[in-house]
């Protein structure tokens, strides 16, 4: 265990969790996008950005999802310096994505009303890669990517046409911040809609309500991974022992 100071907050935490963790654990409020507890830090959306200031002196700006406590480490959250940058990153945020409830939500919580940027949509995806992350970490098939490079970096599936590797299962949209990524079932069919994609999956019907319940896929990939028969998954959730 370290003993490190958070808004002047004396506080133990074990050495090597990342300063967000700890923040976040002592209800001390950090902004962030980009992070969950399912998937690795990743560092992109910087508006968790903090002042630290080492057991040796060293005072510097860093993301608090990615910056490890030590011992006599000193973070400040919400200092004049932390702010303009904070309110900098989101402005160019708002410019990429005006139309984002939440962007635009985080944006007057930081004290910018409007963006002085001139805007471009981009669907609403701010790259934070939280659902290349779930695919790959979690879901573990890696069916999207962020391709490109500078301005015209986005998210997007392999050439932009359907993917092979996507089996339906929604991780992407349900862990997007923004909604940049939508899921809808409709009668046999659920579709999943990007910025660039739209990729549609056959339900399975559950063998004993009748309901559709989940993609083909999905259910394949589950069994496959499980070494068991496809059958072992032909019940919803709701008609399983």
């Amino acid at each position: 265990m370290v003993t490190l100071t958070i808004d002047g907050k004396v506080i133990e935490a074990e050495e090597g969790t990342m300063v967000l963790d700890v923040a976040t654990g002592h209800n001390i409020y950090i902004p962030a996008l980009c992070t969950h507890e399912s998937v690795s830090p990743y560092g992109a959306c910087r508006l968790c950005l903090v002042e630290v200031k080492t057991g040796n002196g060293r005072e510097r700006l860093v993301t608090s999802c990615l910056y490890p406590v030590e011992e006599g480490l000193e973070v400040k959250t919400n200092t004049e310096r932390v702010r303009r940058n904070r309110q900098t990153i989101i402005d160019l945020l708002l410019a990429r994505c005006p139309e984002s409830e939440v962007i635009q939500d985080m944006a007057r919580q930081l004290g910018v009303e409007k963006t002085s940027y001139p805007q471009e949509d981009h669907g609403n995806c701010i790259l934070c890669a939280l659902c290349v992350r779930a695919c790959e970490e979690v879901v573990g098939v890696s069916a999207i990517s962020l391709v490109n490079r500078g301005v015209e970096r986005e998210m997007a599936i392999p050439f932009y046409d359907d993917s092979n590797a996507c089996i339906g299962c929604g991780s992407c949209a349900y862990i997007c911040p923004t909604e940049a990524i939508k899921i809808e079932d409709s009668g046999d069919t659920r579709t999943i809609t990007m910025p660039r994609n739209m990729i549609e999956f056959k339900l399975a019907k559950c063998s004993v309500c009748g309901d559709y319940f989940a993609p083909e896929k999905q259910l394949e990939y589950m069994a496959r991974k499980a070494g068991l028969e496809r059958d072992f998954f032909d019940r919803c959730i709701n008609c399983r022992d």
